[in-house]
């Protein structure tokens, strides 16, 4: 345990300030994500620096296409979430009793992560799996050793986190990979149970603002957000909002945890890359439908295919540095 950041107290409680829940949090009790608990007067990070999951994945699992394509990265997960979507892929470990589970984690402090993602030749860290956001001291206090290192440090996110927290963090992060699930706050409510889209709007633009690289996820779930006027809107909000260069990827759903509807045709997928290719989105891709031509990056200037990949295997890159080999065109928000 660790003693918490961004809380106040209020009469005999604990008000959590960290994100958008602002939970109240009694002695001896969590808060909604399970891992921020009043003991003994205080607010403890209770699973600080205690690992759930971690694996050597390349970088475009995350997925993340145009920073340093190819590259090995060490992905870290944690327990427990404060967002509960239906269809979680992680929801063993982001919707488990916490106080149960946790006696069994993997210890690893800031510095054993350092260590382990330069032996293994890692050129990144990344925190992945469940909601990062809630591991906010450990991510705070190891993501600057990790850039000390050398190395890149990434969130995977589904951007639920209040601006000012978010603010001290950013300024240790490289890359901002954020999950938009939808573009209706009905639609967080109906997946997630809370709308926190507003907030996760402004965070992404925070991101921008502080230099991260930012790519946005979107799992079109059939008949709740793939509809003409979510993805239109959503697509037009990054071009506006963030950059017309700013890599969109589409993903697939399917049946999993609490919502056990058919999964996402390709036609779906298909209908939302010619809708951001129409709203001015200059890299709108097709994940998780391996071998399909919208996983590749293409010149902008001269149509030539730069990076082939097939799943999540990178078959080729053929930029030279941040440019085409063919007509010499740069790049833009490409990190290599």
């Amino acid at each position: 345990m660790k003693k918490a950041a961004y809380w106040h107290r209020e009469e005999s409680d604990c008000r959590c300030v960290l994100c958008p829940r602002y939970c109240l949090i009694k002695e001896g009790e969590n808060g909604f994500c399970g891992v921020r608990g009043q003991r003994e007067n205080e607010l403890y990070a209770l699973t600080y620096a205690q690992v759930a999951a971690s694996a050597f994945d390349p970088i475009e699992k995350k997925p993340l296409y145009h920073f340093f394509p190819g590259h090995k990265t060490f992905s870290l997960g944690g327990l427990g979430c404060n967002l509960r979507c239906r269809h979680c892929q992680n929801f063993r470990i982001s919707c488990c009793n916490v106080e149960k589970e946790r006696a069994g984690l993997q210890l690893l402090l800031p510095e054993d992560v350092v260590n382990l993602a330069v032996r293994q030749a890692c050129k990144s860290v990344v925190w992945t799996y469940n909601e990062p956001s809630i591991w906010y001291e450990y991510i705070l206090e190891t993501a600057p050793l990790v850039q000390q290192a050398g190395l890149k440090t990434v969130l995977v996110t589904a951007g639920m986190i209040n601006a000012e927290p978010l603010g001290d963090i950013l300024p240790h992060l490289d890359a901002y990979r954020l999950d938009i699930k939808g573009f209706s706050g009905d639609f967080y409510r109906w997946l997630t149970g809370f709308d926190c889209l507003e907030q996760i709007l402004e965070n992404a633009m925070a991101a921008k603002a502080a230099g991260c690289h930012v790519e946005i996820v979107t799992n079109l779930i059939p008949g709740q957000n793939d509809d003409e006027l979510q993805l239109r809107g959503l697509a037009r909000w990054i071009v506006e909002n963030l950059s017309k260069h700013t890599p969109w990827h589409l993903t697939a759903y399917h049946p999993n945890h609490e919502l056990q509807i058919a999964g996402t045709e390709l036609s779906s997928l298909e209908r939302g890359l010619r809708i951001g290719r129409e709203e001015g989105l200059a890299h709108t891709f097709i994940g998780n439908i391996s071998g399909h031509i919208a996983q590749n990056s293409y010149c902008l200037a001269c149509g030539h295919c730069l990076i082939k990949r097939n799943g999540f295997k990178v078959e080729f890159n053929r930029t030279v540095g941040t440019c085409c080999p063919e007509c010499n065109f740069k790049l833009p928000a490409y990190c290599c």
